[in-house]
């Protein structure tokens, strides 16, 4: 395949990292290949209105390697083929996955490099099957792609995650409360089980483990009789209590997915209607987002952006980039997007938190049976 120029984009939510990756595409693009290089802003916005392109050089990612979110900009509401247009006032969606095809090749984008998560890469995938060159950089704070140990962007959350734990066991000491701290991560626990373990909270909930109010209310109160007289709780915002449902916050913005968030008030006011005991919610929202990546993330991102090219010259179009076993590997977008990577309830760092006492959100023997349940081979 002859590869004169390529284009690179940032899908979806930002995360630490990404003008890692977008530097590292760049440089070794340019100084391996001698290919030009295309920016494409605001994600595939960029590849469906005019005037969102622009060529990228050495010069244009020069100190961009330690800086937050993305010199390219980025959006999670640009689905070409559910694009939400203003018509005489009214919300109307358009199919215009056939426009960005054609978009690509007046470019002469010969194929493209596309640093997203699995809503971002189901769009590629979709994508490649109507003639589109790609290749996928998995991005997401969450942790949730299949086929990749991990993705770039979630060691700095969870870095993140721990230093508010870490703070909030000072408050929460002096004052005598439990301080519930609400994290990202969708359907997926990682962020709130790694940062739970790394920062000492009592309990952690995570989607996996449908939470128990009454459990929960029974570490706390044997915190309290222990003499602790404060508990730390982190929840995902995917957590939701047994035989209940998911929190989703009340705003909707068009032509973007529903947010999840609300859970940290929730599990507080079934605390306060059960209990004396004193409690605080922190949101930690965009903060997960935000800030310099860690050097595990950059090292990472950079190691994925240099592969990303490096599979386009091998003509490994249609895939993914992705850590295994500490080597950068390739796998099918298709794969890596065919379910999401959930906590597994019988790893070791879920038999690590039950040894160290953690109430995952219910008593020990659920969990177990829970795991055990999960592993047992379909029928």
């Amino acid at each position: 395949m002859n590869i004169q120029r390529i284009g690179v984009l940032t899908g979806g939510g930002d995360c630490p990292g990404l003008n890692a990756v977008i530097r590292s595409v760049v440089k070794t693009a340019i100084n391996e290949y001698q290919w030009e290089v295309l920016g494409i802003e605001d994600g595939f916005e960029g590849l469906i209105q005019p005037g969102k392109v622009r060529p990228m050089t050495p010069a244009s990612v020069r100190g961009i390697l330690a800086r937050g979110g993305t010199i390219l900009g980025t959006t999670n509401r640009a689905d070409p083929f559910h694009y939400v247009v203003d018509v005489d006032g009214a919300q109307k969606t358009f199919d215009v996955s056939d426009d960005v095809i054609r978009h690509v090749q007046v470019l002469g984008i010969d194929a493209l490099v596309v640093i997203g998560g699995d809503g971002s890469l189901r769009i590629t995938h979709e994508l490649i099957q109507k003639g589109l060159k790609a290749v996928g950089v998995p991005k997401t704070i969450d942790n949730d792609l299949e086929c990749t140990n991990i993705t770039f962007g979630f060691d700095t959350a969870v870095n993140t995650a721990t230093e508010a734990l870490d703070k909030l066991h000072t408050t929460a000491e002096s004052h005598h409360r439990a301080i519930i701290l609400e994290v990202m991560g969708r359907d997926a626990g990682w962020i709130a089980l790694k940062a739970g373990i790394a920062g000492d909270a009592d309990v952690i909930l995570v989607p996996e483990i449908p939470y128990n109010v009454a459990a929960v209310l029974e570490k706390l109160h044997n915190r309290n009789r222990s003499g602790a007289k404060y508990s730390i709780i982190i929840a995902a915002e995917g957590a939701r209590p047994e035989n209940g449902e998911t929190v989703y916050q009340a705003h909707h913005e068009v032509g973007a997915a529903r947010r999840m968030g609300g859970v940290g008030e929730v599990l507080a006011d079934q605390i306060r209607a059960r209990s004396p005991i004193e409690v605080r919610v922190t949101v930690l929202g965009h903060l997960q987002r935000g800030g310099k990546p860690s050097s595990f993330d950059r090292l990472l991102a950079t190691r994925y952006g240099a592969m990303a090219v490096h599979l386009i010259k091998e003509g490994q179009l249609g895939h993914m980039v992705a850590l295994s076993d500490e080597r950068i590997v390739a796998v099918p977008i298709a794969d890596a997007i065919a379910r999401q990577k959930l906590v597994p309830l019988d790893s070791d760092i879920i038999r690590a938190a039950l040894g160290l006492e953690i109430c995952l959100g219910h008593q020990r023997e659920f969990v177990e049976q829970l795991a055990a349940h999960r592993a047992e081979p379909p029928a």
